[in-house]
């Protein structure tokens, strides 16, 4: 089967669901009247009566049981809260523009497992194919043709801890404050090419990746694998089924032997430690798409709305509360991203107040960050909070305040760096 007839057909209702808000809009609804599987609603009713309402809609960050990260996470690289770990934005200075795999943020559910690259196994299964269930081995995947790609992975809490800090509302989940983040050249094979061997049909309309970590329970109730649903238009669009991180095979933390790479979307979508893709000729549903990972709030409707695109963000490579001497030029450096596409403009305010243009210091990837830089001449000693904001080429700005959620997901507001010039 060539490109052409992969993406060619399917129901028409499956043909635009490539942004993340319109597909969770359509399946949710499809999902309440009954026309999406994946997860029961007798399942979500059991879990409120164990647990009450803010279960029901939380975060499987505050209910995964501490589990281990293999690599080692020194203080001044990493704050560790139980099985995640949050890169110190002072850490990638003068690092290049990649993330370096000892820097690289761990977000794990239960916690990393260890797979055995020859005896590992990729499933792929389900009434999307033509054909019946395939399996490809390791080897098998690094012989098909190869693909790279520079891209974001983010947590779709980052930024959380501001909602309370900077905001003063309460919200549930892992507090990162900006560095739950990472850019890697990721290197592996399309998602669309492993369907096309696996004889996709032209009916389909979902897959759903699952990893093999720890089955997840919280409430009592065993919810299985990490696992949440694409639209088959995104996975034939820009997917990848990685097994090397810049340059280097997948460390066990980040996926080991292959993870998904689902460019612009949340964290929660690239799957690691893949295992199993099922194809679908119906719409498809988990609790990662249903129950978790949905925006709940006074500004949402009452079943919330999917975490979708990431957001606008600007972080400054420089510890927060630094001392900075009086009378001396620095050059304040930082990154920005967005989940809409390429960075195109960035400003610095000192004051609160002025704000001036940053300098581009690195190309502005679609899919990563733009490094920037900004010199500034402090005169006098005191107190400061540096801010950046940044732009992106849809035209979205960072704003003062993001809108209030009840889980923390998605913050963008502009956070205000403290340093101190003595």
């Amino acid at each position: 089967m060539d490109a052409l007839e992969v993406t060619g057909g399917g129901p028409e209702t499956a043909r635009m669901l490539t942004d993340e808000s319109t597909y969770d809009q359509t399946r949710h609804q499809q999902w309440l009247a009954g026309q999406a599987r994946g997860v029961s609603r007798r399942t979500v009713l059991r879990m409120s009566a164990l647990a009450g309402t803010a279960l029901a809609v939380g975060t499987p960050e505050t209910a995964s049981a501490a589990g281990p990260i293999v690599k080692p996470l020194p203080p001044e690289l990493f704050e560790v809260y139980g099985t995640n770990a949050e890169t110190r934005w002072e850490s990638l200075s003068g690092q290049g523009y990649l993330t370096p795999i000892d820097r690289f943020f761990v977000r794990n559910h239960t916690s990393t497992p260890t797979i055995d690259a020859n005896t590992w196994r990729l499933r792929v299964f389900g009434s999307g194919l033509r054909h019946g269930p395939v399996e490809f081995s390791y080897r098998e995947l690094r012989r098909m043709p190869t693909e790279t790609t520079t891209a974001f992975i983010e947590c779709a809490g980052n930024g959380r801890s501001y909602y309370t800090s900077q905001q003063g509302q309460q919200v549930a989940g892992t507090p990162w404050k900006l560095g739950a983040i990472g850019v890697a050249r990721w290197r592996g094979v399309k998602l669309s090419t492993v369907l096309a061997r696996a004889g996709l049909s032209r009916n389909a309309v979902d897959v759903l990746p699952s990893g093999l970590d720890a089955d997840f329970v919280t409430g009592g109730v065993n919810l299985g694998r990490v696992r949440r649903p694409l639209p088959i238009d995104k996975a034939l669009d820009d997917v990848l089924l990685a097994y090397e991180m810049n340059g280097q095979p997948l460390p066990p933390d980040h996926g080991f032997p292959v993870r998904l790479v689902v460019p612009s979307w949340v964290g929660i979508s690239s799957i690691k430690w893949l295992g199993e893709i099922e194809v679908s000729e119906t719409p498809l549903v988990s609790p990662w798409s249903t129950q978790f990972y949905r925006l709940i709030g006074p500004t949402y409707p009452a079943e919330g709305t999917v975490v979708a695109c990431q957001v606008v963000k600007s972080a400054f490579e420089l510890a927060r509360g630094a001392t900075l001497q009086a009378g001396q030029r620095h050059i304040l450096r930082g990154r920005s991203w967005s989940g809409n596409g390429r960075i195109c403009k960035v400003d610095v305010s000192v004051d609160g107040v002025h704000w001036h243009p940053a300098k581009p210091t690195s190309y502005a990837h679609e899919r990563a960050w733009l490094q920037w830089e900004f010199p500034w001449h402090p005169k006098q000693s005191g107190a400061y909070a540096l801010r950046a904001r940044a732009t992106d080429s849809t035209g979205v700005t960072q704003p003062d305040v993001t809108p209030y959620n009840t889980q923390g997901y998605l913050f963008d507001a502009i956070v205000p760096h403290p340093v101190t010039v003595v």
